[in-house]
């Protein structure tokens, strides 16, 4: 049996290096919000030719607006979504975009508030917190009946480690790509964030479960052995599961339009994490615990 959980140090080392660039780029240049946190304006132009975005970006905020994103549909339409502007402004921005550009039609203009305000931002904070709890609390119940010296407890922490792990990795992921890219984070950024949160949690039992499992079958044996039964039990499991979900992934990126593009990194890169933070770092740190207190 391939002793897995004896290289669970250098799971942990591997971990930290991918998630210190992107706390880096957090904590030196944050993220970079949307129109959704910080309300803005949208506004959708058909041109008569295709027009390179960044040229486009170029002429818009010369005109003192300032752009948050571009993306262009079919038909030579763009949208674009713009932080607070005043009105006066966009009025005179077809006029420019026009003498800039050829023919433009003004098909859209949409003033909007911050969909996500300080309020919710706080909210979904706490829920977070809350969630974790609640995982917590009920991987313990679930797990009560575990051969003692094992300690449901244990379980429920690692399990929420492993889900801030891929947190981590999002947000440094968004920091990142705002930096470099200018991609901002909006609702569909938060919904990926959730999904990857529900998916790292769902995983992470799978292999808990096993784990358990082993335990009552294997009563007496060493921690280390049962874990690493358990993980080789789960591993086909886990990855055929999580690259039906990759290959989805990958076709979206590469086929499913730019709107949806960072979206779908997002996930991609997430669901990745969630499931080698489930079953090596998650299990790692169990067996790390468990032989900290010498079982």
């Amino acid at each position: 049996m391939k002793d897995l959980m004896r290289f669970k140090v250098l799971y942990f080392i591997f971990s930290t290096l991918v998630i210190l660039p992107g706390l880096y780029f957090f904590f030196t240049s944050g993220l970079k919000l949307g129109i959704d946190f910080t309300g803005g304006a949208l506004l959708e132009y058909q041109f008569e030719k295709n027009i390179d975005k960044e040229e486009l970006k170029q002429q818009i905020s010369s005109q003192g607006i300032e752009v948050g994103q571009i993306n262009v549909s079919s038909d030579n339409i763009y949208i674009i979504r713009t932080k607070p502007v005043d009105q006066s402004k966009i009025s005179k921005l077809k006029l420019h975009l026009g003498e800039k550009f050829g023919q433009v039609e003004e098909r859209r203009i949409e003033f909007v508030g911050p969909i996500i305000g300080a309020e919710l931002s706080q909210k979904a904070f706490i829920s977070v917190i809350l969630a974790s709890l609640a995982i917590v609390l009920y991987i313990a119940f679930s797990f009560r009946k575990i051969p003692k010296p094992q300690s449901s407890w244990r379980f429920g922490i690692a399990a929420v480690v492993a889900l801030i792990h891929d947190i981590l990795i999002l947000i440094g992921l968004f920091a990142m790509l705002g930096k470099f890219y200018g991609v901002e984070i909006d609702t569909l950024s938060v919904t990926a964030l959730l999904t990857v949160i529900g998916f790292s949690v769902h995983d992470t039992i799978v292999v808990f479960d096993r784990i358990r499992e082993n335990l009552i079958e294997h009563i007496g044996g060493k921690f280390i052995d049962v874990a690493n039964l358990s993980v080789i039990q789960t591993l086909g499991r886990s990855f055929n599961t999580s690259l039906t979900v990759v290959f989805v992934l990958l076709a979206m990126l590469l086929f499913g339009g730019e709107t949806l593009r960072w979206f779908v990194l997002a996930l991609l890169v997430g669901i990745v994490s969630g499931t080698y933070s489930s079953i090596f770092n998650a299990t790692a740190l169990l067996v790390w615990w468990e032989e900290k207190l010498g079982y």
